[in-house]
Parts: C-alpha cells; sequence; structure tokens
C-alpha cells in the first residue's frame, strides 16, 4: 500500500508529526553476523594519534579475559592497524561459508584485523573514507565472533568516518577516551566527548597514558610529559578518571615482541571494574 501523503505543506518529513515518514528514521545499525552473539560493545577513541589507544585496548582485554570474561578486539584502525603485531598473530584469517573466522591470541582473545586479510601485512591501505567504514562494518556483520561478553573496538584516531561508522552502525554501549598530559589535551578531549554525547554514546571514563616515568633506582615519578590535569578536565566533564598509566618499558617490550598476551596492567583496574559494573547493570 502507497504511503499516504501528508497535507502539511512545509512537511520536512523528519520533522513532521503528522507524516508517516516521520515515524521511519534513517537507521545505519548492521545486523551483526548470525553466528555472533555480543554482549557488549566498547569502544576505546581518542582524539589524536600517539596516544597509546591500541595498548590501553589490548590491556583492557587482557584484563577482561584474565578474570574469565570471553573478549574479542575489532581493530577498526584500519589504516594503521597494530593489535595483531602486538599479539604476535599473523594472517590469513580463515573464512567459510558462514563467515570470517578471528584469529585466537595466547590468552583465548579474538582478535579481527585487516592486517589478518591481506596477504602482506606491511603493505598500506590505500582506501578513501567510504571503503573504510564498510569494511568496519564487513567486521562486525561478515566475522563470526560467537558468544562474547565484551568486543572492544580499537578506533582510529580523531572524529573522522569510521568512528562515525562505529558510533552509528554497531550498538556500542559505551567508549573509554584515551588521552596524554600534554597541553592540548583539554580540547582534544573535548572534541571526542562532544562527538561521542552528540551521537548518544555514553562517555565511561578517561584514560591518561604516559602519566610520569618511574625512576627504577629511587623510585621517583618524574612528569615526562609535564603536570597532569585529566583529574581537571574529568572534572569539568562530569566523567570519571579511570585509570593513569605510566610510561613502562615492560609493556613496550612485551609488545616489540608480539608477546603482549602475558602483559598484565594493573594501572587500568579501575577501567576494568567500569566495564565490570556495567556488565552487572544489564544482566
Amino acid at each position: 500500500m502507497a504511503e499516504k501523503a501528508c497535507s502539511n505543506s512545509s512537511c520536512s518529513k523528519e520533522s513532521c508529526e503528522g507524516c508517516a515518514s516521520a515515524a521511519k528514521p534513517n537507521s545505519f545499525a548492521v545486523d551483526m553476523n548470525m553466528y555472533s552473539d555480543v554482549k557488549h560493545v566498547i569502544g576505546v577513541v581518542s582524539g589524536k594519534g600517539g596516544v597509546g589507544k591500541s595498548m590501553v585496548t589490548a590491556s583492557l582485554a587482557n584484563l577482561l579475559a584474565s578474570r574469565g570474561y570471553r573478549v574479542g578486539i575489532l581493530d577498526a584502525d584500519i589504516t594503521g592497524p597494530s593489535i595483531p603485531r602486538m599479539y604476535g598473530l599473523q594472517g590469513p584469517a580463515e573464512a567459510g561459508d558462514e563467515g570470517i573466522y578471528p584469529m585466537l591470541t595466547e590468552n583465548d582473545i579474538k582478535v579481527m584485523s585487516i592486517n589478518l586479510l591481506m596477504p602482506d601485512p606491511e603493505a598500506p591501505v590505500i582506501w578513501r573514507g567510504p571503503v573504510i567504514a564498510n569494511m568496519v562494518k564487513q567486521f562486525w556483520s561478515d566475522v563470526i565472533w560467537g558468544e562474547l561478553d565484551y568486543l572492544l573496538v580499537d578506533m582510529p584516531p580523531g572524529t573522522g568516518d569510521v568512528p562515525l561508522t562505529v558510533f552509528q552502525s554497531l550498538p556500542v554501549d559505551g567508549i573509554m577516551v584515551v588521552t596524554s598530559p600534554q597541553d592540548l589535551v583539554k580540547m582534544i578531549v573535548k572534541k571526542a566527548y562532544n562527538m561521542a554525547k552528540t551521537m548518544n554514546i555514553p562517555v565511561l571514563g578517561l584514560i591518561e597514558n604516559y602519566s610520569y616515568l618511574k625512576c627504577p633506582d629511587c623510585g621517583k615519578e618524574i612528569r615526562v610529559f609535564g603536570e597532569s590535569r585529566i583529574d581537571e578536565i574529568a572534572g569539568e566533564l562530569g566523567v570519571i578518571v579511570a585509570g593513569k598509566m605510566p610510561i613502562d618499558p615492560a609493556l613496550t617490550e612485551l609488545t616489540d615482541a608480539g608477546e603482549f598476551a602475558k602483559a598484565q596492567n594493573p594501572y587500568l583496574n579501575s577501567a576494568l571494574e567500569v566495564l565490570r559494573i556495567l556488565d552487572v547493570k544489564n544482566k
């Protein structure tokens, strides 16, 4: 049956209460693979690059896995993927009629990344934004994640195509914003925060990386990048500080060796509790 025309001459469809089209807003949501059952999708974002977002993602995944949760990492940083290298994973990932199978780390975390699909992981991904965004959606619709308690989405920096696609297409429960203690941090954090709020995505907390370097001899904390302002910013935004990570050479060594499955990052225990509380609330 044809849709009844609206009698309102100034009808803009989306805003007109009398128009049938107003009750049918455009949805960008993408269906999950039929062989997947993911309870919580958590985005890990940053307003700029180089703040250790992938390390935070992998650290949170390790902490959750060590507590018995079923965890996956969707590496949405298509042009700069680093998760497979951190865990020593090499493709190609297997695929069947039902979809693509993620690869498994030594600590049983499921991972999907563009680097697990390309024949040469060092080849650059020279794609335009829409193609990259579609690939991220395929990581949700075509990958067989199985049963997961948490899927962590490691997003590229900034507020461009991929974060927008993830926020619109995936059922994101909330995000963690990763930053560093540099002068521009306030503006950068607010950009990520305001984007999430515009998209109605809860901001679960702020995580500061490179907070300090601990002297191996005397134990003194050296503020390499200046004094932290994360508490001040969190107070202004009304969110919690979910972690402050120092510069830890041990974590860097595990990353470079492809052995991050062995890493335990106690500096993110507060962020872990935030995610666990989220799970309890939704039961």
